[in-house]
């Protein structure tokens, strides 16, 4: 798992600009409790937990034990940690988590950065009970075309085309034993309004719109803003994808 460098003003930039409010992830929610069925007492793997965004949601949701692990130090900052929240230095080819510790494990917008896809995998059935769920939130190739980032910013889905398809992660994941459960498209609030979505970008803190040259960023940016102005009510409405595995 590859370590973006973050210093404390960058980290801060992607927890104020990535993190989906907690309100606008109602659709993940039910999601994760048809697939993973948490209760009380169980523990949650948090693999590429950033700023504990979804940490804590889990916690709050379920009211799970949640072993956050990320590598980089700035980001593990952020993460609210508690008790119930332990933010681990780590990444997922070597989990600094013992055998069998998990419910389940979450890699949320992360499988495009493991170096090794199948290292990773032998590492989560370690440390996951048998049977356990691994959910992945991420986009992949060719699923990318509702990500608000690809329709106002669409150079951005060939960035997403090198990310490691749902094929090749089943392929990988299937050498530790796991098989493919689910797949499916989720929807996400990232603002209540398109302006408020537009107002909040941070282009440093999204590794896509940083790729950008710079005129295919402000074309983005217009676009957006015109959208906005036509519909000033519509909100901020993105897809990802849920790939469980067990």
């Amino acid at each position: 798992m590859a370590e973006t460098r973050y210093d404390s003003r960058a980290a801060a930039d992607y927890q104020a600009a990535r993190e989906v409010p907690r309100d606008g992830l109602d659709a993940w929610r039910t999601a994760v409790s048809a697939a993973a069925g948490l209760a009380s007492g169980m523990t949650v793997l948090d693999v590429g937990a950033g700023t504990g965004a979804f940490a804590s949601a889990f916690h709050a949701w379920f009211g799970v034990r949640v072993l956050a692990v990320e590598p980089a130090a700035a980001m593990r900052a952020l993460i609210p940690a508690s008790e119930e929240i332990r933010a681990l230095d780590g990444k997922a080819e070597s989990l600094p988590v013992p055998d069998g510790c998990a419910d389940a494990a979450w890699l949320g917008s992360v499988i495009h950065h493991l170096d090794d896809l199948e290292a990773s995998a032998r590492e989560l059935r370690r440390a996951l009970k048998p049977g356990a769920p691994v959910l992945i939130r991420n986009s992949f190739p060719g699923r990318c075309d509702r990500d608000l980032r690809v329709r106002f910013f669409p150079e951005t889905a060939g960035l997403v085309d090198t990310y490691p398809t749902v094929d090749r992660v089943c392929a990988a994941f299937a050498t530790a034993g796991f098989a493919q459960v689910s797949l499916r498209p989720l929807p996400q609030r990232s603002a209540p309004t398109l302006t408020a979505y537009a107002d909040g970008l941070r282009r440093a803190a999204d590794s896509k719109l940083r790729a950008l040259p710079d005129a295919a960023y402000a074309q983005g940016l217009a676009r957006l803003r015109a959208a906005a102005e036509a519909d000033p009510t519509e909100p901020a409405t993105s897809w990802m994808d849920l790939l469980v595995l067990t």
